[in-house]
């Protein structure tokens, strides 16, 4: 097989498969060549991975050694997408009743939400993270985009009780913002005890979700590495969490605003 051939090939492999080490032998056999050569081609494919801002190649060496794709995407990219989300975003007629700002059309595009993303991966790449975990909101796609690049599972809490799951663990949360008593559920068997977590929501407010969220994982011995919100409320004055990474800020999110200012988040400091 020609290099060229192996390089498309070995390329493919890594970008389906990030985070899982893979041995030279394994390409070695498949692709009848050489030692050398395959250390030659992944040192190509590194240099690539490099030069185009979507990551590099980890190589460890020793009987239990391997390489593996380390996502990480290039910041000024990732800001220039925001920048043009901002723009979408400073809409008046995206402000619902209730102080929330339509995104259904955004979080319905496939390409929005592999790009945000990416974002979180950055964002979050000194985290160790073995599991995303969302509500069961406008947030999922947004947790199946990270969990994708970071090949590890996708965690959904409910907010009622489905006897098609088993046995689960449920707590009362106040909301932040309408200071009601809300539930949310999370089958036992959907989360192992003592994993590192990443907490992802599309929209915040006061923040009572995600605190409720916190409480719940605690019930699992879980420990929150990271928190991500793709779009906060600017100008909230009872925010109840401060540990966070949040794309955009919104200001003048209120029934009847005649502007609505969009601009970078926490992800920009």
């Amino acid at each position: 097989m020609k290099r060229s051939d192996r390089l498309i090939g070995m390329t493919n492999y890594f970008i389906n498969h990030p985070r899982k080490q893979i041995k030279l032998s394994y390409f070695m056999e498949k692709y009848e060549a050489s030692k050398s050569s395959i250390s030659e081609d992944l040192d190509i494919v590194n240099r690539m991975f490099e030069h185009e801002g979507i990551g590099r190649l980890n190589r460890l060496s020793g009987a239990h050694g391997g390489t593996e794709y380390i996502p990480h995407f290039d910041l000024d990219t990732s800001k220039t997408f925001l920048h043009q989300v901002c723009k979408q975003l400073e809409d008046p007629q995206r402000i619902l009743p209730g102080g929330y700002v339509y995104m259904s059309d955004l979080l319905g595009n496939p390409e929005f939400v592999r790009e945000v993303g990416k974002a979180f991966v950055t964002a979050f790449a000194n985290q160790e993270i073995d599991a995303v975990v969302t509500v069961e909101t406008k947030g999922i796609p947004i947790a199946y985009a990270i969990g994708q690049l970071l090949n590890v599972p996708v965690v959904i809490i409910r907010r009622n009780l489905k006897v098609t799951e088993g046995s689960s663990v449920s707590i009362n949360y106040v909301s932040g913002r309408s200071q009601r008593i809300q539930t949310m559920v999370l089958p036992k068997r959907h989360l192992k005890q003592g994993m590192n977590v990443c907490i992802v929501d599309d929209f915040m407010q006061a923040g009572g979700t995600i605190t409720g969220m916190i409480s719940l994982l605690e019930e699992f011995e879980a420990k929150v590495v990271a928190i991500g919100v793709l779009a906060e409320v600017a100008d909230e004055e009872n925010r109840v969490i401060d540990d966070y990474t949040s794309l955009i800020r919104l200001k003048n999110v209120r029934m009847g605003a005649q502007t609505l200012s969009a601009q970078l988040g926490s992800f920009d400091d």
